[in-house]
């Protein structure tokens, strides 16, 4: 089957071998899902229950969501993910190359579904090839450093006359931060950096942007940042500043302006992956789709 659409870099990478992956006979199946930082009520994540239940998945009838979630806390994902493990579920799903990190360690027979995640899993050595994984990993990813330079680009052009811009980032950030920073060569702005270790730093933040007469905010994405999204977004308009974030969620919050994937689509979308995979049908699927050449094509 091939349908082509719109749309931005979206990569599945096809799931190699998966014992255990189908289990038919099962009354009700069990999904666990390894959170870095975002809580089950985040809207993305309700977008891929909705679409659970479209399905024919009915929690409390025929499904079992275990939900775990670190909090930002990073160093508890080894033990969520075995607690996981232990519960014999029939896939993890991550979000983060951290969570996903603590699940293949976890087990390599449960099938590992990524979602949204903003990471390279072939560079990550999650998987061999995008084509030919050779692990328990599949799903869904987008390149998130080649869209965090075309928005640092974008947020220029939107913006003419601004000459400094204060860029948030976090632990987690080092690499969109170097994005923005080589995108800077050509455009010429005067940056700020300015690194986020929790959410009492936002009001500190702020203070500094003030001080230096920055005239707009780039914000850099991680779950930490995600979670903090409305209290920037609301921080940035009482100081009249215009933002540019990764997701629409943000605007959604306040913010000014973003430029990325959308995250409830790829939920749903992912939640289609795990009734195959539930299934035993997902064998060979390879899902792209080019933001350069606005088009999409599904193999299966």
């Amino acid at each position: 089957m091939i349908a082509k659409t719109g749309g931005l870099i979206l990569t599945l990478v096809l799931l190699a071998a998966a014992p255990g992956a189908a289990a038919q006979e099962a009354k009700v199946y069990r999904i666990g899902y390894l959170s870095s930082a975002n809580p089950r009520s985040a809207a993305f994540f309700q977008a891929f229950e909705q679409r659970l239940r479209e399905l024919g998945y009915i929690e409390g009838r025929n499904l079992a969501i275990e939900f775990r979630n670190a909090e930002g806390r990073l160093d508890r994902l080894p033990g969520l993910a075995a607690e996981l493990v232990r519960l014999n579920v029939n896939v993890i799903v991550t979000a983060t190359d951290h969570a996903t990190r603590a699940a293949k360690e976890a087990t390599a027979t449960i099938p590992i579904l990524i979602v949204g995640v903003n990471f390279d899993p072939v560079a990550l050595k999650f998987v061999t090839s995008v084509t030919r994984p050779g692990t328990n990993v599949t799903g869904l990813f987008f390149l998130h450093l080649d869209l965090t330079a075309k928005r640092f680009e974008l947020f220029k052009e939107m913006l003419p006359t601004v000459k400094r811009v204060a860029v948030f980032s976090d632990l987690f950030t080092a690499d969109q931060l170097r994005k923005v920073e080589e995108a800077n060569v050509t455009i010429g702005l005067k940056l700020q950096p300015l690194e986020l270790r929790n959410p009492q730093d936002l009001e500190d933040a702020f203070r500094v942007i003030l001080r230096s007469h920055a005239e707009a905010l780039f914000v850099l994405e991680s779950a930490l940042i995600f979670r903090a999204r409305r209290d920037i977004a609301q921080l940035a308009l009482k100081h009249r500043l215009p933002t540019s974030f990764a997701f629409r969620e943000y605007a959604d919050a306040g913010g000014l302006v973003t430029y990325g994937v959308n995250f409830a689509n790829m939920f749903r979308r992912a939640a289609e992956y795990i009734d195959r995979i539930l299934k035993g049908t997902l064998t060979r699927a390879i899902y792209r789709s080019s933001n350069q050449q606005g088009s999409t094509w599904c193999s299966t």
